[in-house]
């Protein structure tokens, strides 16, 4: 929410902003933000925080729990990021999963909007909440732009096939272990797939494996933005494929970055890479290594991908995203200014 917040800051406008958090995490220029924060535990922060929104705002925007929702007696809109939740098997947390499942019916009686991150997104709400359709729309995420400045590439003891995101069951990474193992002789000893992410749930298996192929896998853990935009920038190959993604915000850093992207055919995924990725089946372990060959067997056709990420990616912006979140909020105030007249 930080790029989001920065670019509201930007948009001209009379509106002021109050921010309900637990600790300030940013600073924003101007007057028109202000914090107010508690460090109340839950579920107690969602209801002070619903009561002291709707005495002060004329609207609320929820970015990350459907909870605070539940109370709120101004417009309300709420960001649904993804429907992991409804997920089968061990690629959903389950404690997670309950909590979302748990707490969205009365959320999604009680708001004026659904803004989603994706059509898929979109999509799969409809298809669990059909009666949400008229309210639920669409405003995509963007990257960074400072992934689109140049930098130095970073460089590891040889080419490299770079995968981003905690290393959990979704994310689908002991298939790609399997599938950069299967590649042929040349291709696999002049690469090593590079694993960035913190520690995620249920990732002991991935590791593991991973550990058990110390030539072929390199797990370099949690790194900061600026090492990242250089894995990025050097990457021979970025490899993304998750089984599930609301949005699948790295495949679009590594695309304004100008890495060759390889990704999945399902979700969300399609829709934000378009054609400057090469999309697979993320459940078919030789569809994923011909594609990671096909890229890095391939100069020409890795230069192509390189060439169509970074202009796929400029049709996304947070000023747009800023832009059409204003919008929406402006809208629904209107309409509790309205209501309360007649």
């Amino acid at each position: 929410m930080r790029e989001l917040l920065a670019a509201l800051a930007a948009e001209e406008g009379p509106e002021r902003y109050r921010l309900y958090a637990r600790e300030r995490w940013t600073e924003l220029p101007g007057q028109r933000f202000a914090w107010s924060l508690s460090r109340a535990p839950d579920p107690a922060w969602h209801l002070a925080t619903a009561a002291r929104a709707s005495r002060s705002c004329a609207a609320f925007l929820s970015t990350n729990s459907y909870l605070t929702a539940w109370t709120t007696t101004v417009p309300t809109a709420i960001f649904v990021h993804d429907l992991v939740a409804w997920m089968r098997g061990a690629e959903a947390q389950a404690r997670a999963a309950r909590i979302e499942r748990a707490t969205i019916g009365p959320a999604l009686r009680r708001a004026a909007v659904l803004i989603c991150n994706s059509e898929a997104t979109r999509r799969d709400l409809v298809e669990h909440f059909p009666r949400v359709a008229a309210r639920a729309m669409t405003i995509p995420l963007a990257a960074d732009p400072r992934f689109a400045e140049p930098v130095e590439p970073a460089l590891l003891d040889r080419p490299y096939v770079l995968a981003v995101g905690t290393p959990e069951p979704r994310k689908n990474l002991l298939r790609l272990i399997e599938a950069f193992a299967a590649l042929p002789d040349d291709l696999r000893e002049g690469h090593v797939l590079a694993l960035v992410g913190p520690r995620g749930w249920e990732d002991e298996t991935v590791l593991r494996e991973a550990a058990s192929r110390p030539d072929d896998v390199a797990v370099l853990g949690h790194v900061d933005e600026e090492r990242l935009h250089g894995l990025y920038a050097g990457a021979a190959c970025f490899a993304y494929p998750s089984l599930y993604e609301g949005f699948g915000l790295p495949v679009l850093e590594a695309m304004t970055a100008g890495a060759p992207v390889l990704t999945s055919s399902v979700s969300s995924l399609p829709e934000v890479a378009g054609n400057a990725a090469l999309l697979v089946d993320p459940h078919d372990v030789r569809a994923i290594r011909d594609g990671l060959a096909a890229i890095l067997g391939d100069p020409r056709r890795a230069r192509a991908l390189r060439e169509a990420g970074p202009a796929r990616a400029r049709r996304y912006s947070w000023a747009r995203s800023a832009r059409e979140t204003r919008d929406v909020l402006r809208e629904i105030s209107r309409r509790g200014e309205r209501g309360t007249r007649r």
